[in-house]
């Protein structure tokens, strides 16, 4: 695997593929869930994916929706931090799993805490919430999407 400190863009996939992207945006407005807890899944999602546009996204997000610095900034050591409560737990443990779906499989352990939180409906849809946030973060990594709040003075 290659390492790269290139961060030019490659291509405006939003733009060129409009009818997938708006497809998406479609699903995602389908997902029922709590809003605490989706924006705890982006973020924790795009942290371990490496998506700086996708962190950035929603670390200002879950900002404007009341989250605290504290908080956000202990998503990225979740499992070590007293900041979340045991749904957000069980939430953010389900991420990290399906996030990492080729090496975990998503064991029991980590489903039936969800499960132990979530109704089966709230379930699905944390599934798919986690699964979409990593299709964004897969599209805007391989693109190297720049983050929005990035300018020429911040990297001074």
């Amino acid at each position: 695997m290659s390492t790269h400190t290139n961060t030019t863009p490659r291509i405006d996939s939003m733009a060129l593929a409009g009818g997938p992207v708006a497809a998406m945006v479609r699903l995602e407005q389908r997902i029922e869930l709590d809003p605490t807890i989706r924006e705890l899944v982006k973020l924790r999602a795009s942290i371990v994916n490496g998506c700086a546009f996708c962190i950035d996204m929603h670390w200002t997000d879950a900002r404007a929706a009341g989250e605290s610095e504290q908080r956000l900034s202990q998503v990225a050591s979740w499992d070590e931090s007293p900041y979340f409560d045991a749904r957000e737990r069980a939430a953010l443990a389900l991420t990290d799993s399906v996030t990492h779906v080729g090496e975990t499989r998503v064991p029991d352990d980590v489903w039936e805490a969800a499960a132990a939180q979530f109704d089966d409906t709230e379930l699905a849809h944390l599934v798919i919430a986690i699964a979409a946030i990593n299709f964004w973060n897969r599209v805007a990594i391989a693109t190297r999407k720049l983050p929005a709040s990035w300018t020429e003075e911040a990297a001074a």
